[in-house]
């Protein structure tokens, strides 16, 4: 009997298949059994799609790909907008020109001022400068005599020497000196002397005309000058510094 069934199901399943359109439309009655013939039969067993499957055969098209941040392009117009044409507008260029060297100038001119007014700040003021140098009269000093002057506040002894004073001065050896300097390149003219009346030891004012060799001596610690201005006994270890000095005449010296 089953046999029979399926037999018989599939020579109806064949005769709708090949009924011709025709036949079917004149018999429409046959046409709807062959159609209940058909459908009584079960379904064929389809094979399930993968999801690979799915997405080969799928009929919707691809998601389009989002472009990459290069394929943008630039989101910036300031060099096309502030851009310069030399063609177009060449006044604009020359005023750039003009405006950049106008502030150029006018920081060199700021930097000069400031440099000036450093340095200015650094020179000596002009009460200083008064003071840098003075002259001084010695036509009333006698000789073997020595006067006291000032200048920027230190005391300067000038002592007009006698004949015999400087002949005194050049015989005296060296080798009997402690700071070995000659009566020769100490003075300008023989006759007149013009050292710093400060000691060379601690900075005491020496006396003149006193000590063992008639010059000068620091009652402080006992230092001996001869009358050339130079150390012979005593602690002190430099002779008396001369001064910068030149005579404007011939009784007129100036120092500094």
């Amino acid at each position: 009997m089953n046999a029979l069934r399926l037999a018989s199901r599939l020579s109806a399943r064949a005769s709708a298949q090949f009924l011709p359109r025709g036949a079917a439309a004149a018999n429409p009655a046959a046409a709807a059994a062959v159609g209940m013939r058909a459908a009584a039969l079960p379904a064929p067993q389809r094979p399930t799609a993968t999801n690979d499957s799915r997405r080969c055969y799928s009929a919707s098209p691809p998601a389009p790909k989002a472009p990459a941040l290069h394929e943008l392009g630039s989101v910036d117009h300031g060099f096309t907008d502030d851009r310069v044409d030399r063609i177009a507008e060449p006044e604009r260029r020359a005023f750039t020109y003009l405006l950049l060297s106008g502030v150029r100038f006018a920081y060199a001119s700021t930097a000069r001022v400031l440099v000036v007014k450093f340095v200015s700040s650094m020179s000596a003021s002009a009460d200083v400068l008064a003071l840098a140098s003075a002259e001084f009269d010695v036509s009333a000093v006698g000789p073997g005599k020595t006067i006291t002057v000032k200048w920027r506040g230190k005391p300067v002894f000038i002592r007009h020497r006698t004949p015999a004073e400087i002949a005194e001065c050049a015989t005296v050896p060296m080798s009997a000196l402690r700071d070995e300097e000659s009566d020769d390149d100490r003075v300008l003219k023989p006759e007149w002397l013009v050292v710093l009346g400060i000691c060379t030891h601690l900075g005491c004012v020496p006396i003149s005309g006193a000590g063992d060799f008639n010059g000068w001596f620091c009652p402080c610690h006992g230092s001996h000058y001869d009358v050339s201005g130079r150390i012979r006994k005593g602690p002190a270890p430099l002779n008396l510094e001369v001064p910068p000095y030149k005579f404007t005449d011939e009784a007129k010296i100036l120092i500094g």
